[in-house]
């Protein structure tokens, strides 16, 4: 569901790429370019940089252990190469093994600390932790980074991060960032949504959702949310649709469930 794989797709993102966007303002102090974007400065970090981008690749499929095999491959062919440390970060979050990815974060970001795809990951974790205040302050230093092209990201893991300190107002702004810096952010779209809906800016809701089915279509979340924005401002035409795709397209959704069960808030 988007509202729960979102964060680890962002992630992802840092890793494998993605849509290219205007540059935040700030001093960007201590900033690097990230290591993806870099050369290798020699044969070795070449031989270990093809194993991380295949390792990566497993990764995107599920392959934590071929994963983690190229990682480790990597490492022997370049020691200390941090993209290695972070793909190993990476893998061992989704696993759930907090103390490895802890440690593999923080080799990679001794070996560059400036790196905004490894804050941004590193700032994601902490927010899980709940470290939240840590997490946020990295995730608005890979923001700040001018030489970062993909702030969209940070944006909204910092927003996600203020959604678990019940802090809408400010979560409300980092997804308004996020947009800025692509508006085709899904994940943006949708917690602007929720948080319109929350304000009781049913309007709003509605307004943000539109955006968001243009681009994609509905998930079990959106739909749901929808068909009670819909309800709250008396459309019955417009709640009925929405209830007509949770019926026809997620009826194995919790969110079916609710609607069946008349559940609406």
């Amino acid at each position: 569901m988007m509202r729960r794989l979102a964060p680890l797709a962002l992630m992802l993102m840092a890793l494998l790429g993605g849509c290219v966007t205007p540059m935040p303002s700030g001093s960007g102090a201590g900033a690097s370019r990230p290591w993806s974007e870099l050369p290798p400065a020699n044969a070795a970090e070449g031989r270990a940089k093809v194993h991380v981008d295949l390792g990566v690749a497993y990764f995107d499929v599920g392959r934590n252990d071929v994963a983690l095999d190229e990682a480790g491959i990597a490492l022997n062919d370049s020691p200390g190469y941090p993209p290695a440390y972070h793909l190993r970060a990476l893998v061992y979050m989704a696993i759930d093994d907090v103390a490895a990815a802890r440690e593999n974060f923080e080799q990679a970001l001794s070996r560059a600390p400036g790196d905004p795809d490894f804050n941004n990951s590193y700032g994601w974790f902490l927010c899980t932790q709940g470290r939240e205040q840590e997490g946020i302050e990295r995730l608005a230093a890979a923001a700040r980074n001018p030489y970062y092209r993909y702030a969209t990201r940070p944006y909204t893991n910092a927003g996600l991060c203020h959604l678990r300190l019940k802090q809408d107002g400010a979560a409300e702004v980092q997804f308004t960032h996020a947009l800025q810096a692509d508006p085709q952010n899904g994940e943006a779209l949708y917690q602007l949504a929720a948080i319109a809906y929350r304000k009781g800016n049913f309007e709003g809701a509605r307004s943000q959702l539109i955006r968001l089915h243009q681009l994609r279509g509905p998930s079990p979340a959106s739909a749901w949310l929808g068909l009670r924005a819909e309800r709250r401002l008396g459309n019955r035409d417009g709640e009925a649709s929405y209830a007509a795709q949770l019926r026809s397209r997620f009826a194995s959704s919790p969110e079916y469930q609710l609607m069946s069960q008349g559940k609406y808030e």
